[in-house]
């Protein structure tokens, strides 16, 4: 079993900066990937971003390329959230997966974090 504890959300002003923080602790040898999903009110779970755990590979969703940033120091993994905007507003959740290929589809990973509320205001 993995653990996952997201936190560093919070109310922010468009065009300012978030950094999110997602501690993996347990079995954490096993883990191939870990990513970011988010989820707006009324909507479905999308993707954000994705990282390899030795961290030799990133992926970024077109909706936040130059903007955000995945990255993994150790057993954290930190989404840096720069310039953001209304539409940037969901649960911010991390997830992690055992087996590969890394994956931009929620189906893709097998351990989740509780999630973490970013709220943008105009």
């Amino acid at each position: 079993q993995v653990q996952l504890v997201e936190s560093g959300g919070g109310l922010v002003q468009a065009g300012g900066s978030l950094r999110l923080s997602c501690v993996a602790s347990g079995r954490t040898f096993g883990v191939y990937a870990m990513a970011w999903f988010r989820q707006a009110p009324g909507k479905g779970r999308e993707f954000v971003a994705a990282i390899t755990w030795g961290g030799s590979s990133t992926f970024h969703a077109d909706s936040v390329k130059g903007r955000f940033t995945i990255s993994r120091d150790k057993a954290t993994v930190y989404l840096q959230m720069n310039s953001l905007k209304s539409e940037d507003t969901a649960v911010y959740s991390c997830a992690a997966d055992r087996s590969g290929p890394m994956s931009i589809t929620a189906t893709g990973y097998d351990y989740w974090g509780q999630g973490t509320q970013v709220t943008v205001s105009s």
